[in-house]
């Protein structure tokens, strides 16, 4: 499998990891769109997180609880977490992640 993210997992591409478990990979983002931008992905491949939600619960579970305990352990005290699924949505990777981003403001409308 031609996989970015697989291949991240697997230590062939270098990544600035913030976190590894047997279940998911935690790293930064390589193009930030927030102070702080992490990724937080399953290290079995899923190509969306509606499918690791499918068959695995569990896992999504684990993944938005490492994203909560991520964002309290580097001190975030309001954070975004996103998830994009499908290419019209924005997704480029095809492999699950959510995105933890923090370190500015969020809110809507600006100001």
């Amino acid at each position: 499998m031609d996989c970015l993210f697989c291949k991240i997992v697997a230590g062939e591409i270098p990544a600035a990891i913030v976190k590894k478990t047997k279940t998911f990979t935690v790293f930064n983002d390589i193009t930030p769109q927030a102070p702080t931008h992490i990724l937080i992905i399953p290290n079995q491949h899923f190509e969306n997180m509606a499918e690791v939600a499918d068959a695995d619960p569990a896992l999504a579970g684990e993944i938005f609880k490492a994203a909560g305990e991520i964002a309290a352990e580097i001190g975030l005290d309001s954070y975004r977490m996103n998830i994009n699924t499908g290419a019209g949505a924005g997704q480029s990777v095809f492999h699950a992640h959510l995105h933890l981003l923090g370190g500015r403001s969020f809110a809507w409308p600006p100001g």
